[in-house]
Order: structure tokens, then sequence, then C-alpha cells
């Protein structure tokens, strides 16, 4: 043993391996060693110029035109660092390491997109508070924050930075006065306004003063839960070409593995959404809003939207129970995981936009296929009914044009009939038929010879849902035979469908 440790200690080349190897392991410590020196030496070079709080003399600037009420000196500490930070004075290599996973991801270009990008979020509660954090942390260097209301109690389990010690502060201040301590150099433009059309020009303008005057927003984050101010804000984005993704209702949902993003066409199973879609459909907006929502359906033991209690009610104008006019007079159930979840939805799909990484959502429930085999069947049953009216001849429905599209199709379907046949309320095999039988001829022709179009005059208060089994046997009695829907189904069903036909007639000019 001492022979092999003599003669391998005498070869050469075996010394200049082991010196090699003891060389190299060195230098890598000595630049490890250095570069944690470095980064060591900006932070404290950095905190080192900060002047103490309670020797700055009035130092200190307002960020914005509100301020906190008696800022503590952890406030005017990381006030003083954001502005600092904001005018240009702060190591752009300790962002980038704060960033760094990020840059990984991302890659250096999108990177440099998401930290020039000027985002603004609308509604800074559960949601908005969540999709703000995240766009900061990520990098977004100029954020406008607009919200109304102020941080209380009930805010606490769902609020992405709030403390009791935010409690009464509006709720802007206190996501700024969070996060300017995690990102200082982002630079928070607050609105402490409530948002509505005629807000709406200068709220959603360009940023304005220092770097980046005049950029228009990048992406708005829409987190209202406010119905009035929610259709006005997606109808001017929609206007204006402004990217935009909606937050439908988080209230009453549990299952965070239901939340998806989508086109708002296809958000079905929320109050929210299906009241905000009928309302954009009446000002002319049917699809192109992407949205976060949850898939999940209301059972029996889950929690649920009830309706005001009577006592309510003897106050007087449920209206003025309100803190603003037209405003939620009611506390919602909201489990408090669930609005973060929706936020961060929000933002991840904000970055993915921005930074144009690729985005192939799950589609919803394959809709798209269900719409179509329903407007196949609408073509045939209007074919049959041309057919009969001509006399029987085969040539009469060849290339019939039927005036409905897959939204439309979506619509009657989804939102008016919620999915279920309006007979038996079975939510499977459905499809759209006429529900009356046509008094005189449905056919429509324009041109002739090879120029000749055909269509049919359908409405949409002239279909109805029901299963394919209801609709085959309704096709045979009542729109190829003599039976009439009054004789075929009861008082309720009648009423039923006169209501729903009504509401149908009333979009008919919007589509």
């Amino acid at each position: 043993m001492a022979s092999l440790i003599s003669q391998t200690t005498s070869n050469s080349r075996i010394q200049l391996a082991a010196t090699a190897v003891v060389s190299a392991a060195v230098a890598t410590t000595a630049i490890l060693a250095f570069q944690r020196l470095q980064q060591d030496s900006r932070l404290s070079r950095l905190k080192q110029s900060i002047p103490d709080p309670a020797d700055s003399k009035g130092a200190l600037q307002k960020l914005s035109r509100h301020s906190l009420p008696k800022p503590d000196k952890e406030d005017e500490y990381n006030q003083i660092l954001a502005q600092r930070a904001q005018n240009g004075d702060f190591d752009d290599e300790l962002i980038l390491e704060q960033l760094a996973r990020n840059r990984v991801f991302l890659g250096a270009e999108g990177l440099d997109k998401v930290r020039n990008a000027f985002v603004v979020v609308v509604g800074c509660g559960g949601v908005g508070s969540h999709a703000a954090a995240a766009l900061a942390r990520s990098g977004v260097s100029k954020i406008r924050l607009i919200d109304f209301d102020q941080v209380t109690l009930s805010s606490l389990n769902r609020h992405a930075v709030a403390t009791l010690a935010d409690v009464g502060i509006p709720k802007v201040q206190c996501l700024q006065r969070r996060l300017i301590a995690i990102t200082p150099w982002v630079r928070f433009d607050l609105r402490l306004q409530k948002f509505d059309g005629k807000s709406a020009a200068p709220l959603l303008a360009s940023w304005e003063g220092g770097q980046g005057a005049g950029q228009k927003p990048d992406f708005v984050v829409d987190a209202i839960d406010n119905i009035d101010s929610k259709v006005d804000l997606l109808k001017y984005c929609w206007d204006h070409d402004l990217p935009v993704i909606s937050s439908m209702g988080a209230g009453t949902k549990s299952d965070p593995t239901r939340v998806m993003v989508g086109d708002i066409g296809t958000s079905t199973d929320d109050g929210l959404s299906r009241a905000t879609r009928r309302r954009l459909k009446l000002l002319g907006v049917t699809s192109g809003i992407p949205v976060v929502y949850s898939t999940e359906k209301m059972s029996e033991g889950k929690a649920a939207l009830l309706p005001l209690a009577d006592d309510e009610f003897q106050k007087g104008s449920v209206g003025d129970l309100g803190v603003l006019p037209d405003f939620r007079v009611r506390i919602l159930p909201v489990l408090g995981t669930m609005p973060a979840i929706f936020g961060y939805t929000a933002a991840n799909h904000v970055i993915l936009k921005i930074t144009g990484y690729p985005i192939d959502y799950i589609p919803a429930k394959a809709r798209d296929k269900m719409y179509d085999g329903i407007l196949a069947f609408v073509q045939s049953s209007e074919e049959r009914i041309v057919r009969t009216a001509e006399g029987g001849s085969p040539e009469a429905g060849m290339g019939l044009k039927v005036p409905l599209t897959t939204g439309d199709i979506s619509f009657l379907a989804e939102e008016l009939y919620r999915g279920r046949s309006v007979l038996t309320g079975i939510p499977t095999k459905l499809v759209l038929v006429r529900w009356k039988k046509p008094r005189e001829s449905t056919l429509i022709r324009i041109g002739e010879g090879d120029a000749e179009q055909k269509s049919s005059n359908l409405r949409l208060r002239d279909l109805v849902c029901m299963t394919k089994e209801e609709a085959l046997r309704h096709q045979k009695l009542v729109l190829g035979g003599n039976k009439t829907t009054e004789e075929l189904y009861g008082a309720e069903v009648i009423s039923k469908v006169a209501a729903l036909r009504k509401i149908a007639e009333a979009y008919e000019p919007h589509r």
C-alpha cells in the first residue's frame, strides 16, 4: 500500500492533474465568493444610502395624489426606497436577480416586454389585489390601480396583502403600501374612484409623466364585482381596442379545478357572467373578450347567494342600503382561496399575452362541437319545412341558408334555456327547434339562376330548446302535423316558453 502511494505521488502526470483539479476548485470558490461579495456590497450600499426616516426632515415625497394616514417608520423607509428606485437609483442587476426565475422562463426579450408594460387593474379587492401583486412581482413596471373602496375587516379573508393595520384605508393605497416593500421600482398610479362609463376615458388613458409617458395600457384587468361598472369597462375596452381580461364571479365557488379561461360566450355556470353577457349582447358585444370563470355548478349543501331578508326591504328602498348608488347591498359568500385563484389566473393570462408566450387553453367542454351539432339540426329542420311548403320538392330545400351563427346557438341554448329542455329540464342531447308551425312559406329568395340565394326567415324567438327525442316528436305532431302547442303541452310550459321567447325577441336587433 505504501509503495502504491509512493508510485502515485511520484507520477508527474497524476501530480499535474491533481494540481489542476485543486486550482479549478479554488478558482471557482473565489469567483463565487467574489460575486457574493459584490451582491452583498450592492445591497449594503443601497441600504446605507437611504436616510433614517427619523432624520429625513421632510425628505419623503408623496408618490401619489393620496397619502397614507400617519405612515410608520417602515412605510417611510419603503417609500424612500421606492422613490429612489423609480428615479433610476437602483442597481438593475438586483432587479434582474429578483426576476431571475421569470427571465429564465420567458427569456430576456420576454422579461423586457413585461418590465416595459403598463397594466391597469380595475377593482382592488380579492381578485384584483392578487392580480396586481402577481403582476408587480413578475416585473410589470407601471400599474394603475382603480378602486373607490376601503379595506374592511371582512376583506382580510381574501385580500392579497392587507393587514389589520390597513383596515379603513383605501384599497389602492393598501396595495401600493405593501407592494413597494417587495418591488420598489414599480410605479403605481392610484385612482381612488368608482369606475363607470363617464369616468372610463380618463381612467383608462395613457400613462402620465416620467418614463413611459403617453403609453397606452398594454392590458386591462377587470376585477369589478358590480354589473353596471363591469359592462361599462368591457364595452369601453371593446370599442377602443384595449386588451382586457375579465374576472367573473368567484363568490359561492369552491372547486379550483373548475377555474378556466375562455371567451365570454362560453362562461355559462355563473350568475355574474350570465348577466354580463346579456347586457353586452344588447350593446352589440357577443364574443372576443377573454374571461376567467368557473364551470362549477351549484348543488345542495353548497353556498349560494341568498335573497335579502324581508326585514331589509322594510327599511326602505333597497338601493339606499348600499354604500353607493347602484352598488351591491349584500355580503357575498366567498371562500378566501377562490378570488386568489381567479386573480392569479388573470395575471398569468396578461403576462403570457404581453410576452407572446404560446397559449393553448383547454376548450370548455367541447361546446363548439355541440353548437355545430345543434346548428346542423336546425338546418335540416328548416330544409324539411321548406320542402313541405313547396309541395315536397327535394330541390326546394337545397342550398338553403339559415340566418344563425354558433354565437346565436350558444346564446339560446346556454343563456336563455340554461342548457336544459324547456319541456322536461333534461340537460343531454339538446337541440333547437321551431316552436310554432309557420303559417306561410319560410323561404326567402334573392336573385335568379346560378346567382339565386335561398334562406329561411328564422328568428331567435322562433326556436326553443328540447332534447332530440322531444324535438323529433314536436316536429311530427306540431310542425308536420295538425297539433297545436296548446294541445300538446301544459299551461306552465306554454307560459314559460312565451316569457323566454319575449326575451329572445328583445335580443334580435342586437345580433
